[in-house]
């Protein structure tokens, strides 16, 4: 069985599924590395969903029954495998929305975090809860958590190892819909993503990515940059045309 599954859609949308729901889709070395060449051969896409199957948990994070049997100088290099994935997820140039079908703790919240955007459904449970097990978040969480909630709601939720409930994430910006179903929802994010321009939606990714790391002057710089890559493609006269004769345009990514 294929602990990672990726499926092509419709309007060059894709969804990889997480798929050992007996394990809380539970990241095991063998599911890390199945995801890592998942999204090494990606075909170009307009936009990936990441869900886990089952329906109860969208990921617990590491698998601790594989932790436990480390020793101290293989602990980090286990982590590395789950940040090296983060990572990939994060680099992608398409947006990618986490589709959190279900709980969503450690390892499997961090991985959420790299996604562009995050749809949960009602009731759901997240958190960064590393600590209440003697560790801290390991795969880039305490970074984008507190990017994204600020440091002091980061510091309450890491250090008191909290699980909130996915309406109190909505609040504080952890995710951007609550939904009765979550993949419905995302298909419906992804169908709208794959309008707009394809280069555009990517230039605007990199911009928005790279000038929260640059000061206001060199982030100015930088969406100049952006928008000068858009000016000679086809798909800015496309849109141009389609807005002059009233009809919605056909972007075709060039």
């Amino acid at each position: 069985m294929a602990l990672v599954n990726l499926e092509y859609l419709e309007n060059e949308v894709a969804v990889l599924t997480l798929n050992r729901p007996e394990k809380a889709n539970a990241f095991s070395n063998a599911m890390l590395t199945d995801f890592k060449e998942a999204i090494q051969t990606l075909k170009p896409v307009r936009a990936l969903l990441i869900a886990g199957s089952g329906g109860r948990v969208f990921s617990a994070g590491a698998d601790l029954s594989e932790r436990a049997g480390l020793s101290e100088d293989e602990v980090w290099p286990a982590v590395e495998r789950i940040r090296s994935v983060c990572a990939q997820v994060e680099a992608l140039k398409c947006p990618t929305i986490a589709v959190l079908n279900g709980a969503a703790f450690g390892g499997g919240l961090e991985l959420a975090l790299a996604c562009d955007f995050r749809i949960a459904e009602r009731g759901v449970k997240l958190g960064l809860t590393e600590t209440s097990l003697g560790i801290i978040p390991g795969s880039f969480g305490t970074v984008r958590l507190t990017k994204l909630v600020g440091k002091s709601k980061a510091m309450e939720l890491i250090l008191l190892a909290k699980r909130i409930q996915a309406e109190e994430a909505l609040e504080i910006g952890l995710v951007n819909q609550i939904a009765e179903d979550a993949l419905h929802a995302s298909l419906n994010w992804a169908e709208q993503l794959a309008k707009n321009a394809p280069i555009a939606v990517q230039i605007a990714k990199e911009v928005i990515s790279g000038a929260s790391e640059l000061p206001e002057k060199d982030a100015f710089l930088l969406e100049k940059e952006g928008y000068l890559k858009t000016i000679p493609t086809a798909d800015r006269r496309e849109g141009l045309e389609a807005f002059r004769e009233k009809r919605e345009a056909k972007f075709q990514g060039r």
